[in-house]
């Protein structure tokens, strides 16, 4: 599951993203308001969390350009503006929920599950699958067939953007970026390691092999490919 975390106070911005991450989420966190108005047309999002008092655009302004621009994505509200003709325009607007300053992160937690289940209204939607692999991103379970596979949340994080992107070559920059938040240094072997120990769990007796590697270019997810794996 991907999310947008739109949010100009800097320690809020980096407390939401790293625990929002450690809880299995992909997340992208834009500083300013034209920013995350950008980002959210760009990206393909299962939900934002929006700030109101934003530099730029304020949460109002680019909560209507993400409806104008016909994104069905869920909205939370997280702001401390606490008033409630505050929260009815929110809500008015097209906000799905609306949580005040100072929070729980517990609560804040499951109002994102929440709200991600509900955008999801099939189970079709909320599975993804590739030949008899299938991840279920609302139980965040894996399965080989009839087999479950024990995954870490990284390891989760990994298989879902690689089968979001099924048939992409995506280079270890990219897989740093998403999956670890960090920018690749060429010295790190820890994408080759993680992508090594997934191999291990998704493919290792199984047929076809899924996960190949492209000698100079990263890696991609597929049920056949010219690629070869070390």
């Amino acid at each position: 599951m991907k999310l947008l975390i739109v949010e100009d106070e800097p320690k809020t911005g980096d407390y939401l993203k790293q625990g929002l991450t450690e809880a299995g989420f992909v997340t992208d966190l834009a500083r300013d308001g034209w920013e995350g108005l950008e980002l959210a047309k760009a990206g393909h999002y299962d939900l934002m969390i929006l700030d109101v008092m934003l530099p730029g655009l304020n949460g109002w302004q680019v909560l209507e350009g993400v409806r104008r621009a016909g994104i069905e994505m869920p909205v939370l509200f997280l702001t401390a503006r606490d008033q409630v003709e505050d929260r009815v325009k929110g809500l008015e607007l097209g906000a799905d929920d609306y949580l005040i300053k100072p929070f729980a992160f517990a609560e804040l937690l499951a109002r994102v599950r929440s709200l991600v289940r509900r955008g999801h209204s099939s189970l079709e939607s909320s599975t993804l699958k590739v030949a008899d692999l299938e991840l279920d991103l609302m139980r965040r379970r894996a399965m080989r067939g009839d087999h479950k596979i024990e995954l870490t949340a990284k390891e989760f994080s990994l298989l879902e953007l690689f089968m979001r992107r099924q048939g992409e070559v995506l280079p270890r920059s990219l897989i740093a970026s998403q999956v670890w938040d960090m920018n690749f240094d060429s010295d790190t072997n820890v994408i080759d390691v993680a992508v090594r120990r997934l191999r291990v769990k998704i493919d290792e007796g199984y047929d076809p092999r899924l996960i190949h590697t492209v000698r100079g270019m990263g890696y991609v997810l597929e049920a056949q490919s010219d690629a070869v794996a070390p």
